[in-house]
Formats: structure tokens, C-alpha cells, sequence
């Protein structure tokens, strides 16, 4: 390796956190090519992990570790959300993250995770919705937060709930939504506020207030709603349920003929 080579291989590397994964347009960037990127992993530096993806030698890559090539290589809006944003917040404790554990992704309509992200056995088993729940170009409710050596930016609760309710009935259950809820006990009025005015889904505008309602959450009476449009018309949540009249939508009934939503002891 030559002197010239080998500095462009160190600035590479200090520019590279590990445990994350680097494509070739941000190799190129740097001035490392496709057949440099390959001189590199033949000498030990790097390794491929698909075509034109690299991580650095030695390095176990997670999902985290592509995400953040996503967010800050090719400048995607994909990003962890909904169940997966609560729980690296500590709000989910019950549910699990390692390996096998089911990973929630959203992006902006539009959006497809790249092939070879695909492609690749992650450990995880990952599931991402490309949705217009909130205007593309909207960052309120995205925050930072720690991965062990780079940062990835996740939705903050107050977006992670909205989120997950995005996936009641079809992909979330209503059960765990509500379980999960309990749990947001200090969600920040004024964000919750300013989502629910740019939020584009009626159906989850109308559940998010039902639930905090229903479960007396403190934040709940802050917040204002005058300029939150709920919509017309009815939704069913879930077939065969109880009619909430206030913000009309059908939820789950217990055989007592309640609501469901009676608080984990």
C-alpha cells in the first residue's frame, strides 16, 4: 500500500463509525473507488457485504448500522418509529430488541429500503411502512439518540405514538396499542399539539385522543385542539365494537360490554 493510499485510508476510517455501514457514492465522495474500496477488502480493511456495501473489517453490522447509512449517506427519511422508537426510549420494556425482534421502520411515501439492505439477514425480523401520516419535509417529532458509536435520528415519543397507531388495526393490535399507551405519561403537549395538526390520518387522530382520554393521561387536558381537524364521518377500529360518540370511531368491547381498556395492575 502506498503512503498516499494508506492516508486516504486512515482520513476514510476517521470519517467511519464503526459499526455502521458504508455504499460506494459515499466511498466515491472520499475519493475511494470501486476498485480502491476492493483493493482495501482484499488487504483486511473492509468487508463486503453486498455489492458496492461495506462495512469496516471486524465489525458486527446490525439494521442500525445500514439505517444510519440511510439517514446519513443517502439522505433517506427512514428512520426507527412506532413500537421499536418507544422501546430504544425506554418506553416498552416488555418487549424485545435483540435478536429476532421485530423491527419497525417508517420513510415517506415513496420510500423502498435499497436491495441490498433487502437482501440481507439483519437478525431481525424488519418491517417498514412508507407512509404520508406526516408531510415529508416535517422533522417535528424526530430526535437523536445514541446506537453505541453513531447516532441515529428515531422518533421521539410523541411521533412514535402516532406511529403505531398508523398500524391499528391491520398490523398492530389495538390490545398492545393501548398497553403501550400507558406507559406516556409525560408526552409533550405543544408537540402533540402540532402533530395532530399536521397529522393526515383522521382514524389516528380521533384513537390518540381516545386513548389518552380514556386513560386519564396528565398531558391530555393540556393540550389544545381547536385547530386539529378530526374529520367526518365514522371509523371502525375494530368490527362488532362500542361506538365512542365524542370522537367516533368503534373500539373493542370486554364481555362486560366495556371498553377494553381497564389499566394493567
Amino acid at each position: 500500500m502506498t503512503r498516499q493510499t494508506g492516508t486516504k485510508l486512515n482520513r476514510l476510517l476517521a470519517e467511519w463509525p464503526p459499526g455502521t455501514v458504508a455504499v460506494q457514492a459515499w466511498l466515491s465522495q472520499r475519493g475511494v473507488s470501486r476498485q480502491l474500496a476492493e483493493a482495501y477488502r482484499s488487504t483486511g480493511w473492509l468487508q463486503r457485504l453486498d455489492r458496492g456495501v461495506y462495512g469496516r473489517a471486524g465489525d458486527s453490522v446490525d439494521w442500525t448500522g445500514a439505517v444510519y447509512a440511510f439517514q446519513e449517506q443517502l439522505g433517506m427519511s427512514i428512520h426507527p418509529a412506532a413500537k421499536t422508537a418507544l422501546l430504544m426510549q425506554g418506553h416498552a420494556h416488555f418487549l424485545p430488541l435483540g435478536r429476532g425482534a421485530t423491527v419497525w421502520l417508517f420513510g415517506s411515501s415513496g420510500e423502498k429500503l435499497p436491495a441490498w439492505f433487502r437482501q440481507r439477514d439483519w437478525d431481525a425480523k424488519v418491517r417498514f411502512t412508507a407512509t404520508h401520516l406526516l408531510p415529508a419535509d416535517d422533522h417535528q417529532g424526530l430526535t437523536s439518540r445514541d446506537a453505541g458509536g453513531f447516532t441515529l435520528t428515531i422518533s421521539a415519543p410523541e411521533r412514535a405514538a402516532l406511529e403505531l397507531l398508523h398500524l391499528v388495526p391491520h398490523r398492530q393490535s389495538f390490545e398492545e396499542a393501548h398497553l403501550l399507551f400507558q406507559g406516556l405519561t409525560s408526552l409533550r403537549p405543544r408537540l402533540v399539539r402540532t402533530l395532530l395538526e399536521q397529522c393526515r390520518s383522521v382514524k389516528v387522530k380521533r384513537l390518540f385522543m381516545f386513548l389518552a382520554e380514556s386513560l386519564d393521561l396528565p398531558w391530555a387536558r393540556r393540550i389544545d385542539l381547536s385547530n386539529v381537524d378530526f374529520g367526518k364521518g365514522k371509523r371502525v377500529i375494530v368490527k362488532g365494537g362500542r361506538f365512542d360518540p365524542k370522537y367516533r370511531i368503534t373500539v373493542p368491547v370486554t364481555d362486560s360490554g366495556g371498553t377494553g381498556l381497564a389499566t394493567t395492575p
